[in-house]
């Protein structure tokens, strides 16, 4: 078996095709032990001595779907691949903002998650915590971005270009990605140019 954590923000665009992979990786029986790990894009980029992205409310709405997406994981999680699966596609392949709790609700309730209990999650401010606590841990290993990987203690920043095409070809991707980031000695792999 696989163990990982993986991080995401649903406004990432290479997080959205790493982590459809993993998902679609999950759906066919792959042997990954996954935690998925919120982690703020805006939290780097905060001004010197301004609060916590987390808890502060002007940055509440670039939140919502990842708090949103933590409820969802932490307290209907049987709802989660679905519900992770649908907020990347709507995000990136259909142009939602998922700003409100009505456009993230029209992506979420066809698939049967209680958007009363999501929405009276968020107004406690509970996933805010969550992502606060998984942004720190994540900050032990110097992350940057999304998604980051962290394997047998040791973060991996991954840019996927694609899309997933077919589960086995995911499964192998994930599988080979893992393996390398289990190599200490390789410490920088990347191509120069992008490939045409």
């Amino acid at each position: 078996m696989s163990s990982f954590d993986l991080s995401f923000d649903y406004r990432c665009p290479f997080a959205k095709n790493i982590h459809l992979h993993v998902v679609t990786a999950l759906r066919a029986g792959a042997d990954f032990a996954v935690t998925f790990v919120p982690w703020s894009l805006n939290h780097p980029h905060r001004l010197e001595g301004a609060p916590d992205v987390w808890n502060d409310p002007a940055f509440d709405t670039d939140h919502l779907a990842l708090v949103a997406g933590i409820s969802v994981r932490d307290q209907q999680p049987a709802r989660f691949l679905d519900a992770h699966e649908a907020l990347f596609r709507a995000r990136h392949e259909g142009g939602v903002r998922l700003v409100t709790l009505e456009e993230i609700g029209s992506v979420l309730r066809p698939l049967g998650v209680d958007m009363d209990l999501v929405a009276a999650d968020v107004a406690s401010r509970r996933p805010h915590e969550v992502l606060g606590a998984a942004h720190e841990s994540f900050a032990a290993y110097e992350a940057f971005g999304v998604p980051t990987f962290v394997v047998n203690g040791d973060a991996t920043f991954v840019r996927y270009m694609t899309p997933p095409r077919d589960s086995a070809h995911s499964i192998d991707l994930i599988t080979r990605l893992v393996t390398m980031m289990g190599e200490s000695d390789l410490n920088e792999f990347k191509h120069t140019r992008l490939p045409r």
